[in-house]
């Protein structure tokens, strides 16, 4: 050490070195604190730029799950109503059968054909989900439910299952159908009527086929997006932790070496400080 007092080198050396262990230490415990290794965009910017980049797509893939989720309980709530119309069709067609017996009662047959035609239409004018309608009507009901299913917006697919039901052709749907709500006795006795009845019960049963397996074949796309989703959501998750989440272990370590050698570094510049007053001793 040289004998110069209006400058004392080595104790500002020690001091640059204290505050540099304190800044080092402050940012380990503040770590610590927020269990982030990235707290600000100067810890490290491109890894900020990255990681904000995943949240989005993070935030978008799971809104995807959630449509994923309600489309299917949609197709639940359809297939449910199809399978009840299937069921009511099915006793339509043993009701016709019935009628080809020469002493059956037909008037009450016609009667239990209406009243199974009627509950028809009312099953398919009231399946609805979320007050949207899902069997009749245009529209969505129609086009098809369109519903963002992956991480970008142009991923979606359209539900359009009802589109054989809702044709529009003359031998739609609801026309088959009023057929049925409307027959007569004298119409399941006439050969020639009911040969036009059991074509109207074939395009139903066709329609309603077709809508089931359009359904089931949506279901198990569903199915694979979810799957797709979750897999995805994990990785861009973990990738997203490897950024911002903190090693708590290594952090600790690092507070525990900043605050030993804070307290060392704090001792020197207290030490190197006071050296200077060795120079009074010239002065004896």
């Amino acid at each position: 050490m040289g004998f110069r007092i209006n400058t004392n080198v080595d104790a500002l050396s020690a001091y640059n070195a204290l505050a540099k262990v304190n800044k080092e230490t402050a940012t380990a415990q503040l770590k610590l604190a927020s269990g982030k290794r990235i707290n600000s965009v100067a810890d490290d910017t491109s890894g900020f730029n990255i990681g904000k980049s995943l949240e989005g797509k993070i935030a978008v893939m799971k809104a995807a799950q959630g449509n994923v989720s309600g489309a299917k309980n949609l197709l639940s709530t359809a297939e449910g109503s199809l399978l009840s119309v299937n069921d009511l069709l099915i006793k339509i067609e043993g009701k016709l059968s019935d009628s080809t017996n020469p002493t059956a009662d037909r008037s009450a047959l016609a009667s239990d054909i209406q009243s199974l035609a009627t509950e028809i239409s009312s099953v398919m004018g009231n399946t609805k989900f979320n007050n949207t309608t899902l069997l009749t009507g245009s529209g969505d009901a129609k086009s098809g439910f369109s519903f963002q299913v992956g991480n970008a917006f142009t991923d979606k697919i359209s539900l359009d299952f009802a589109q054989s039901i809702l044709s529009g052709s003359a031998t739609g749907f609801n026309a088959s159908v009023s057929a049925f709500s409307s027959v007569t006795a004298a119409q399941v006795t006439s050969s020639a009527n009911m040969t036009t009845l059991q074509a109207n019960l074939s395009t139903l049963k066709s329609e309603v086929t077709a809508a089931l397996g359009k359904i089931g074949n949506f279901s198990q796309r569903l199915d694979i997006k979810e799957d797709t989703l979750n897999t995805s959501i994990s990785n861009a998750q973990s990738s997203y932790s490897r950024l911002f989440d903190a090693d708590m272990a290594m952090e600790q370590l690092s507070a525990t070496r900043g605050s030993i050698l804070g307290q060392a570094a704090t001792a020197m510049v207290s030490q190197l400080n006071s050296a200077p007053n060795a120079v009074l001793s010239l002065f004896r």
